[in-house]
C-alpha cells in the first residue's frame, strides 16, 4: 500500500499566522516552493498561503505585503492528510475539495506536503488523469 508519507515532499515548513506576506514570499523563495501551510500559535494548521494569494489577494489589490499577515489571508477550512493514509484517500481528499497541495501531518506535526509534481512522480497515468479531471473540473451553473 502506497501512503501519503511515501509520496510527499519532506521538509515542509510552516509560516506562523502572525508573519507578514513579505516574509512568506522570502521563505517561499528560500525553500523553492509556491505554497506554505499557515500555523496558529499552537502549531496547528489554520490555512495554506500560495504565491498567487500574495500577488492577487494582496499586491494586486493595493495592499502592502509588509503589513498583511499570513493569518489574514487564511480562508476556509484547511485540508490535510495523515502520513499513513492510503494514496487513494489522498486523491479523494484533493479531488473532493479541488485542491492541488495537501499538507501531510503525523502525530499532530507537519511532516510534508503533497503537490501535483509529487503525484506525477509517484502515480500511474490513469490515477493522475482521474485526479486532474476532478480537481480542474468546474461545475457549470445550470
Amino acid at each position: 500500500m502506497t501512503t501519503a508519507g511515501d509520496i510527499m515532499h519532506r521538509g515542509a515548513q510552516w509560516i506562523p499566522a502572525h508573519e507578514t506576506l513579505d516574509r512568506a514570499a522570502q521563505l517561499m523563495r528560500e525553500l523553492n516552493v509556491g505554497a506554505l501551510p499557515i500555523s496558529d500559535e499552537n502549531e496547528r494548521l489554520c490555512g495554506i498561503l500560495t504565491d498567487r494569494d500574495i500577488v492577487v489577494g494582496c499586491v494586486a489589490t493595493g495592499h502592502d505585503p509588509a503589513r498583511v499577515t499570513a493569518g489574514e489571508m487564511a480562508k476556509g477550512t484547511p485540508r490535510w492528510i495523515d502520513a499513513d493514509a492510503d494514496v487513494g484517500e489522498v486523491l479523494r481528499e484533493m479531488r473532493e475539495h479541488q485542491i492541488r497541495r495537501l499538507p501531510v501531518i503525523q502525530d499532530k506535526r507537519l511532516v510534508g506536503m503533497i503537490s501535483e509534481s509529487d503525484l506525477v512522480r509517484h502515480l500511474a497515468d490513469d490515477q493522475i488523469a482521474s485526479w486532474a479531471e476532478g480537481v480542474y473540473a468546474r461545475t457549470v451553473p445550470g
